[in-house]
């Protein structure tokens, strides 16, 4: 790995924190959290909660590098009209572009595409609740985030983490604009 290669993906990274997740302008949130301002939740909740049983460092690097491939494709959420088949080939182009002289990196990001490690599982779990929690923030507000917390709900489960969700009744701000697969 050369200097070079990792100063020009530093930087390309930065861009991240210029890129709005998009669930939340779609909802009506003026200024909303950036995808690397939401990677930065998911790893403070790793800091947090991580059960000893797995791999700290893992996770945090999972939760650092997961939406890595957005600074190219941006934040594609299901209200974009792509299949989840063709949201994953985007960004795993995108990942094999922006990480081909890190492939250290390129495989995290892989690893928390396929979620199949118990780290990945966990950190696709936070990725879920770092949403439901800025939802309770934006329905505070004002902003109608309900369906965010739901669709955390449903996907959570059992979880353990699902007792950080805020509750969806009440807490949070009632809208009507349709379901959310989870992308705030």
């Amino acid at each position: 790995m050369s200097d070079a290669a990792t100063r020009a993906l530093l930087v390309e990274a930065l861009g991240l924190k210029a890129v709005d997740r998009a669930g939340w302008l779609r909802v009506g949130v003026p200024r909303p959290e950036s995808v690397a301002a939401h990677s930065w939740g998911m790893a403070l909740l790793a800091l947090l909660d991580c059960p000893e049983e797995l791999d700290r460092e893992r996770v945090l690097a999972l939760c650092i590098v997961h939406d890595l491939p957005e600074v190219r494709v941006g934040d594609i959420t299901p209200h974009d009209g792509l299949s989840k088949a063709a949201k994953a080939a985007r960004e795993a182009a995108a990942a094999d572009a922006l990480l081909a002289a890190h492939p250290a990196l390129r495989a995290l990001v892989a690893e928390y595409a396929a979620g199949e490690s118990a780290e990945a599982r966990y950190v696709r779990a936070l990725d879920k609740v770092d949403m439901a929690l800025q939802a309770e923030v934006y329905a505070a507000a004002g902003h109608p985030t309900a369906e965010f917390v739901r669709s955390a709900r449903a996907r959570l489960g059992r979880h353990r983490l699902a007792a950080l969700l805020p509750p969806t009744d009440g807490a949070v701000a009632e809208g009507s604009h349709g379901d959310s697969d989870g992308d705030g």
